[in-house]
């Protein structure tokens, strides 16, 4: 029975973890976050300004999700493949991001709750200093966005912190509006409506983000990629004549990995198909770390007497 692998591996170099320049980008977003929440939520207490508060609270969302994000990159970094953990820890990308996804949750919840009760009493929110505090954090949240912006092109994990500043930074023009609302017309109700604006505004993205992480944690198979197809252009290829065990999972954002069971005739040239699979899935899916098994028929009868 023969077996064959892809030619890439599993390693610090592939493109599903953070590079240096990220990593940078994240601590710099981190330490830009973290302080301008402690102003958002000084102003936000003294003021009684429920917009300001629940953006120091999506603002607090950020700080902690980057920095589970930079301990999951550290993680990844420095914890290749072992005999023990045989995949690293690549995956603890993947689980900072539904870390991310649970504290979006629970802060837009709380935010549209408290804004909820407090819409049949508002209070007198001061206008001037909201509209500071949120100006402030709006060039905060820009500055982070621009910084996590490529990054969230490349890993999961860094699209999760990004998410998070991007919807902080939408929330922070509430907060300006609802100010210069107050301000201008001192009506009362632009505060609480603005903190359930934000609190809602954030639950569509979160479940995006939410469902890619599921998707990854379940092994489903990447989007883009369909199975079918793939295996039957596994099938046609010389000399195969029956593909099964076909699996096809992300491992964490960028790193697609494959697994099959290639039938073959009898007098096919192993070497010959293997390298025409992994070709195939090279150059059409872009998956270069692939475990490809080659069976003559009599060891492939085992497959089948298997339960799953």
């Amino acid at each position: 029975m023969g077996h064959g692998h892809g030619h890439g591996h599993v390693g610090p170099a592939r493109s599903g973890s953070a590079s240096a320049r990220h990593v940078r980008r994240l601590a710099a977003a981190l330490a830009i976050g973290a302080a301008f929440m402690v102003l958002e939520f000084v102003v936000g207490f003294a003021t009684s300004s429920l917009a300001l508060i629940s953006d120091a609270a999506h603002m607090f969302t950020d700080v902690l999700g980057v920095a589970m994000a930079l301990v999951a990159v550290a993680l990844a970094r420095r914890s290749g493949p072992t005999y023990t953990r045989t995949f690293g820890l690549y995956r603890a990308e993947v689980l900072a991001a539904l870390g991310n996804v649970l504290l979006l949750f629970g802060v837009a919840a709380y935010v549209v709750y408290e804004a909820i009760e407090r819409i049949g009493d508002p209070l007198v929110v001061p206008g001037l200093p909201v509209l500071l505090a949120g100006l402030a954090g709006l060039v905060a949240n820009l500055v982070a966005f621009f910084l996590l912006r490529s990054g969230a092109k490349e890993s999961l994990n860094v699209r999760g912190a990004y998410l998070e500043v991007l919807a902080d930074l939408v929330g922070s023009v509430g907060v300006l509006v609802s100010a210069a609302v107050t301000m201008l017309t001192g009506w009362r109700y632009a505060d609480p409506i603005v903190g359930v604006a934000i609190g809602l505004w954030v639950l569509p993205r979160t479940a995006s983000l939410a469902a890619r992480t599921l998707r990854i944690l379940f092994q489903h198979a990447p989007r883009g990629i369909d199975v079918a197809k793939l295996s039957g252009q596994l099938t046609e290829l010389d000399g195969v004549e029956d593909v099964h065990d076909l699996h096809v999972w992300t491992l964490t954002s960028g790193m697609e990995v494959a697994s099959a069971h290639l039938t073959v005739a009898p007098d096919a040239e192993t070497s010959d198909v293997l390298a025409a699979a992994q070709r195939l899935l090279a150059q059409e899916y872009s998956i270069e770390h692939a475990t490809l098994q080659i069976e003559p028929r009599e060891s492939a009868r085992r497959c089948e007497e298997l339960t799953w």
